[in-house]
């Protein structure tokens, strides 16, 4: 017995991280995981951008994986030289990004294997966009091209020479419509007390 309980509490810290199981139902999502839903209502009433545009953009960046790292570099071919980019947790989000969005939001304690955190820096990076670049918040596509190419970046349209990465965009548009559509017929029933959601 002694063993057994500090054996289930590892247990239960290694399923708490991991992917939705029906990560194409934003539905499906929340009421697997009501923390996620919590948190993904409170990065939108503080940053203003819709739920499925983050989620969308996330599931994309990392599919819901909270240690999500980029692929390794490789030298010749076959040497092992590092991580293509410092981007890592559901979000992605680079080490020199991170560092800024906790700068400007004095979220000190932010990590980026934490949902909470990851979701309220998508919702800080979609703000910016939208002040920076006058992107809509509801705008996925374009939203999605300046997170991955950065403001600069977007701006000198870097990704108009990456035929692939317009085309994920697009991708993630059609992604963050199929969750709003998908959000609006569950919000209501998200919202309501346990107690109602158990027995209506």
């Amino acid at each position: 017995m002694i063993l057994f309980i500090p054996l289930l509490g590892v247990g239960l810290l290694s399923c708490a991280s991991q992917p939705p199981k029906e990560p194409d139902n934003i539905c499906k999502i929340f009421e697997e995981k009501r923390d996620w839903y919590k948190a993904a209502k409170k990065a939108q009433k503080k940053w203003g951008a819709p739920v499925q545009v983050p989620m969308a953009m996330m599931y994309q960046e990392s599919s819901f994986k909270s240690n999500a790292k980029p692929p390794k570099h490789y030298v010749l071919g076959i040497i092992p030289w590092g991580r293509k980019s410092s981007a890592f947790g559901y979000s992605q989000a680079k080490t020199d990004t991170w560092k800024d969005y906790i700068k400007e939001t004095g979220n000190h304690w932010a990590d980026r294997d934490d949902f909470e955190d990851a979701i309220d820096f998508m919702g800080w990076f979609i703000y910016k966009t939208n002040q920076i670049n006058k992107v809509s918040k509801w705008d996925a596509r374009i939203q999605y091209l300046n997170y991955h190419e950065g403001w600069g970046g977007y701006r000198r349209g870097s990704h108009k020479q990456k035929k692939w990465l317009v085309a994920t965009a697009s991708k993630v548009k059609v992604r963050a419509s199929r969750y709003g559509a998908q959000y609006q017929s569950c919000k209501k029933k998200l919202d309501a007390g346990w107690f109602r959601r158990l027995f209506f």
